[in-house]
């Protein structure tokens, strides 16, 4: 049975799925939701080997999405996720969907 769900709601989802669309950013996500601790925005350029701009964009578009939050630490930006498990539950949710050739 398919639950209710408004027009907002639909438009907020395909925002979620749409920012999760990306390699890059669901590699940056993967990246964030195992550290333990907030990362700045410059490692996270540094661990995907891109640069800073390029990230920094990804992230962006991971926190209109609702799925990070970027801090102000002093002159730079660190970067945190907001639900740990939520990069695993969406992995899950993949592979579940992922048809075998």
């Amino acid at each position: 049975m398919v639950e209710e769900i408004s027009e907002a709601e639909i438009i907020k989802l395909a925002g979620v799925f749409s920012a999760l669309g990306n390699p890059l950013r669901l590699k940056i996500l993967k990246i964030v939701s195992t550290s333990d601790r907030p990362l700045h925005i410059k490692a996270v350029a540094r661990l995907t080997k891109t640069r800073y701009a390029l990230a920094y964009k990804h992230v962006k578009t991971l926190e209109t999405a609702g799925l990070v939050t970027i801090y102000e630490v002093g002159r730079s930006r660190v970067v945190a996720v907001k639900s740990h498990d939520a990069f695993e539950r969406v992995v899950s949710m993949g592979k579940e969907l992922i048809v075998e050739k």
